[in-house]
C-alpha cells in the first residue's frame, strides 16, 4: 500500500528526488521493487517541499496517478528544495476523497505520509475516536484510515510530543486496537524526518553532514542503502539516521481515559 520518500540535504530540483532516479518514487507507482502489498500505486500522488526562509511547506497533490500528471515534468525540473516529502497511493478503499486523501498531509510546519493500511478499518478503531476532540475529528482532510493516523499524530504533536513520540505511542495504540495493520509513518519539518516501520518495508540512505533519504524502498541500487528493522522508530537530520526499537502495542485508551481537549 503506497510508496514515499523523504529528503533532506543541499537544494536541488524536486526531480532529483521524485522522478529521475532509476527506480524513483514516478517509477514505484506502477513498478515497485519491494512493495510486499498491493501491485500498482495509482490512487493519486503528492509532494510537499520547503522554500528557503519559510517553515510552512508548499504542497502538490492529485487525485490521479504520477505518470498521467503532464504538469509534474516541469515542476520538478524548476523547483528547488533541501527537504521534499513525496507519496504516490494505492487506496484502501478506491476512489475515496480523491485528491483530499493523497499524502502528504499537512499542518503548519509539518508534512505526513502514511504507507500501509489499518486492518479492519473503520470498525477496528472506533474506540480511538475518544482520543480526538470533536473540532480535530471534523477537521480531517478526508474519510481514510491514513486521514484518521495523521489526525492521532497532529494530536499528540499538538500537546507537546516529540515527533518519536507521537508517531511511536500512536502506532502502538492502532497496532492493539488493530492488529494486522501495517503502519509505516513519514513526517518531517523541513529539519528532520522522523519515521516508523511497523509490517511493511522502510530504508535509509546517509552521507553524514551532507544529506539523508528516508524511503519505502531504494530508488536506486547505491550501496549506502539500509533497510530500518521493523517495529522501528527512525529519526534523521542532515548529519544521519538514529533507530530505536518500538516496543509492543500499547493498550487502547478508554472512553474516560482519552484526552478530549483541544491542545495548542
Amino acid at each position: 500500500m503506497c510508496r514515499h520518500v523523504a529528503y533532506l540535504g543541499p537544494e536541488v530540483p524536486l526531480g532529483r528526488v521524485l522522478t529521475e532516479p532509476e527506480h524513483s518514487l514516478f517509477r514505484q507507482s506502477w513498478a515497485p521493487r519491494g512493495q510486499r502489498y498491493g501491485t500498482v500505486n495509482a490512487d493519486g500522488f503528492g509532494v510537499g517541499w520547503y522554500a528557503p526562509d519559510d517553515p510552512v511547506p508548499a504542497r502538490y497533490r492529485r487525485a490521479g496517478p504520477i505518470w498521467a500528471d503532464l504538469s509534474l515534468t516541469d515542476l520538478a525540473r524548476v523547483v528547488r528544495s533541501g527537504a521534499v516529502l513525496g507519496a504516490v497511493r494505492d487506496a484502501t478503499l478506491s476512489g475515496a476523497d480523491a485528491e483530499a486523501a493523497a499524502a502528504p498531509f499537512t499542518a503548519g510546519r509539518w508534512l505526513f505520509s502514511h504507507n500501509g493500511a489499518i486492518g479492519g478499518w473503520p470498525d477496528s478503531v472506533a474506540a480511538l475516536v475518544s482520543a480526538l476532540p470533536p473540532v480535530e475529528l471534523l477537521s480531517m482532510e478526508a474519510r481514510t484510515d491514513s486521514a484518521f493516523v495523521w489526525a492521532l499524530v497532529l494530536h499528540r504533536l499538538r500537546c507537546g510530543d516529540e515527533p518519536e513520540q507521537a508517531l511511536g505511542e500512536t502506532v502502538r495504540q492502532l497496532a492493539a486496537a488493530a492488529p494486522a495493520s501495517r503502519l509505516n509513518l513519514l513526517l518531517t519539518d523541513g529539519a528532520t524526518v522522523t519515521a516508523t516501520a511497523w509490517g511493511d518495508s522502510l530504508w535509509y540512505r546517509t552521507e553524514p553532514g551532507l544529506a539523508t533519504v528516508v524511503a519505502s524502498e531504494p530508488y536506486d541500487d547505491d550501496p549506502l542503502w539500509r533497510e530500518a528493522p521493523d517495529r522501528t522508530v527512525l529519526t534523521a537530520t542532515r548529519a544521519g539516521v538514529l533507530l530505536a526499537p518500538l516496543g509492543e502495542p500499547a493498550p487502547s485508551p478508554t472512553a474516560d481515559s482519552a484526552p478530549k481537549e483541544p491542545c495548542t
